[in-house]
């Protein structure tokens, strides 16, 4: 098996983890939701699809920080429990191959490119995007809402 170009880089434990302290404090921006779908709640953290019934913390995240011409800020969901972190560094998260969007971003976090999953193997994406040396790092975003999933950075 070839080894991997990439890594994925899910939220941070950290971030999980204060997500869930601020839900619990009654934080504003931080809420409890209960999936109802069993696609329609990604947890950032485990990378796994919540199921119906399950308990997530619905928060603002700036996957750019503040201060730069990408930054922006978008709600994403963790596990209102704690779960594992995605291990699987070197694999694309089979959970979500369809409904993505890959943006490229330089060294200074300006957006340089962007291609849609759609029917092809994210796999043939990242390893395109990452041949231009001037890619810094990928994220991985829904493609009809535009909410950030995860990370790619080279291996």
């Amino acid at each position: 098996m070839k080894a991997s170009n990439y890594r994925v880089v899910p939220l941070n434990s950290e971030v999980a983890a204060a997500a869930r302290r601020a839900a619990e404090a009654g934080a504003p921006d931080h809420v409890y939701v209960t999936a109802d779908s069993p696609t329609g709640y990604p947890c950032r953290h485990c990378l796994h699809w919540a199921q119906p019934g399950e308990q997530l913390v619905l928060f603002p995240f700036a996957s750019i920080a503040p201060g730069r011409p990408y930054s922006e800020t978008g709600p994403i969901f963790v596990h209102a429990q704690p779960c594992p972190v995605y291990e699987a560094n070197g694999q694309y998260p089979p959970a979500f191959r369809e409904g993505r969007v890959i943006r490229a971003y330089n060294a200074q976090q300006d957006m340089i490119d962007a291609e849609v999953v759609g029917d092809r193997d994210p796999e043939t994406i990242i390893e395109k995007l990452l041949a231009n040396p001037e890619t810094k790092f990928l994220q991985a975003r829904s493609a009809d809402r535009g909410c950030y999933t995860f990370a790619i950075e080279r291996a």
